[in-house]
């Protein structure tokens, strides 16, 4: 068989292009080693380009530094390798070896370059290059302007990215979609948006890109906009605008919308399902996050971390520990998110040694903590009134894993202290607090100053909550309350006084959710807008009067 001819190159080379294993892929380097055309540089450029598509690096490495005088297309091949498996660094240094053994880099060279560079944020590597493309006069290619583009976009260097863009005489969507990213991503949506209305053919990569930009900047009703008149969705355009939907709270719509999705035939990816069950977390509907769950099991998703620690979080939300844990520890592989979700899981229901232990677990396994999952330990330990041991976590957060206290933090310890009647050693972590005290913690303060009776201390912390929250009358009544329980009378006339004095009325109450037969329910208290009311309230009556005849006597302590 003669292995030189252009028809059997022609066929080897379409061959290793179809390769979908490792297995494949090496069988094929053996029959090109046997017949000694290892050093093909045609033939090793299609071989290193192969073992990237199937994700092994090793493989190419090898057969690069088999290759004597390697080409430029070699070389182009083996840096897209390390850009594609995700070790561009690598990739820089055999372009350095590349200029050192005298080759000419190549438009497809630079296009390489510039997005390791892009990857590994090396502005002055990347200006480096940006020179050298001018110097080999390739500075009209189109993919080398359009890596440029998106490399001075991802710096958030703007005016460099649209001096490119305007320099380009020929622009694909890519190059559009980068400069729409560029000016999202410095906030400037309306030249995003000029750019986006300029663009003679959209493409879904450029709808995408700026939608995403009304997400992030937070303009839920442009980004609705844009999503509906979008003339057709992707993947990706759902998926956008289900986390529009969940990032501003509104999770019966992300559910909504999920459900629009599947109808229109469109096949969710892990991103999509990690986000709609997260959703159903926020909102407690456990038959909706059940059906989700059976919906992946059934598509045959991988639950990796995002899905996985979604899954948990969800159950332990809805009060199903039990599944949270069984998820948990089917899981193959834990990151952080899985951890926090599971501890925090534990801490919520009440236990804390639980939550404390699997937090101990982790450390063991070399997981490094975060914030976040200092917030679910600490409140772990208020929940238990497990004061020595918040005290002894709380230092460690500094001490041992060098992460500096957030008012989450403080207020769970202000909490902590309340709860088992430290309120004068509560009020003292307050003044030390390295930040300045919330109405969150002054609140936190002001309760425990209700539960265990502290006039004096209570009044400082509603001194401090009438210059944060002026038109709260929470912090007003609670003290009312407690001047009303110690009869102190005048000091409840001169609050009320004070309270419309200063034009401060009680606020609407807050609104519930509940989960009947799959449809979601909101209330407040004393409303009467759910279709059912006159019947709520008659069993309400029914239930008031069965509590009574066991003896049940109601606390009439809030006066207001």
């Amino acid at each position: 068989m003669q292995w030189h001819t252009r028809s059997t190159v022609k066929y080897i080379a379409d061959q290793l292009k179809r390769c979908a294993s490792l297995k494949e892929v090496e069988s094929w380097y053996g029959l090109l080693f046997k017949t000694n055309t290892t050093q093909d540089c045609f033939l090793m450029n299609q071989y290193i380009t192969a073992c990237s598509n199937v994700h092994s690096l090793d493989s190419a490495i090898f057969a690069f530094s088999q290759v004597h005088n390697p080409n430029v297309f070699v070389y182009n091949a083996i840096i897209g390798a390390f850009l594609n498996l995700f070790r561009p660094l690598e990739g820089l240094r055999y372009y350095v070896d590349m200029l050192r053994n005298g080759l000419t880099p190549t438009s497809y060279t630079f296009s390489a370059l510039i997005k390791s560079c892009r990857v590994l944020s090396v502005v002055g590597f990347g200006e480096t290059v940006h020179g050298q493309v001018l110097k080999n006069g390739l500075a009209l290619h189109v993919h080398v302007q359009t890596s440029l583009v998106d490399f001075y976009s991802s710096l958030g260097k703007v005016i460099q990215s649209r001096k490119m863009f305007d320099e380009m005489t020929e622009r694909d969507g890519f190059a559009w979609s980068s400069m729409i990213s560029a000016y999202a991503r410095a906030g400037d949506l309306d030249s995003a948006r000029s750019v986006f209305d300029e663009m003679p053919e959209k493409n879904n990569a450029s709808w995408n890109t700026i939608i995403h930009g009304y997400v992030e900047a937070g303009n839920v009703e442009s980004a609705d906009e844009l999503f509906q008149i979008m003339p057709k969705r992707d993947v990706i355009s759902w998926t956008t605008m289900i986390n529009c939907y969940s990032k501003h709270k509104l999770y019966r719509e992300a559910l909504e919308l999920f459900d629009e999705m599947k109808r229109t035939g469109t096949r969710p990816d892990g991103v999509t399902m990690a986000t709609v069950i997260s959703a159903c977390a926020h909102l407690g509907v456990l038959e909706q996050g059940k059906e989700m769950h059976l919906y992946v099991m059934q598509n045959r998703f991988k639950i990796d971390v995002h899905i996985g620690s979604a899954l948990i979080d969800m159950y332990a939300k809805c009060g199903v520990l039990e599944r949270a844990l069984v998820v948990f520890y089917k899981l193959e592989d834990k990151n952080l998110f899985c951890w926090s979700s599971v501890i925090d899981g534990l801490a919520v229901h009440g236990y804390a040694e639980e939550a404390l232990a699997m937090f101990d677990k982790m450390d063991k396994e070399k997981i490094e903590p975060n914030r976040v999952i200092f917030v679910s330990v600490l409140a772990a330990c208020t929940h238990a009134g497990l004061v020595e041991e918040g005290n002894r976590r709380f230092l460690e957060m500094t001490s041992k894993y060098s992460i500096l206290p957030e008012i989450e933090h403080y207020g769970c310890m202000v909490d902590l202290l309340c709860r088992v009647g430290l309120i004068e050693e509560a009020l003292v972590l307050i003044r030390s607090m390295r930040l300045q005290p919330n109405s969150v913690i002054w609140g936190a303060l002001l309760g425990g100053c209700k539960l265990h009776k502290n006039l004096d201390i209570a009044r400082v912390a509603v001194d401090r909550l009438m210059i944060l929250e002026t038109d709260s009358s929470g912090y007003f009544t609670l003290l009312i309350n407690m001047y009303a329980e110690a009869n102190r009378w005048a000091d409840v006339a001169r609050i009320r006084a004070m309270m419309k004095e200063r034009g401060v009325e009680k606020i609407l109450p807050g609104s519930s959710w509940i989960e009947v037969e799959k449809k979601m329910h909101q209330f407040a208290a004393c409303d009467n807008y759910h279709p059912a009311s006159q019947e709520i309230y008659l069993v309400l009556d029914v239930l008031d009067s069965q509590l009574k005849l066991i003896g049940y006597a109601p606390d009439f302590d809030f006066v207001m």
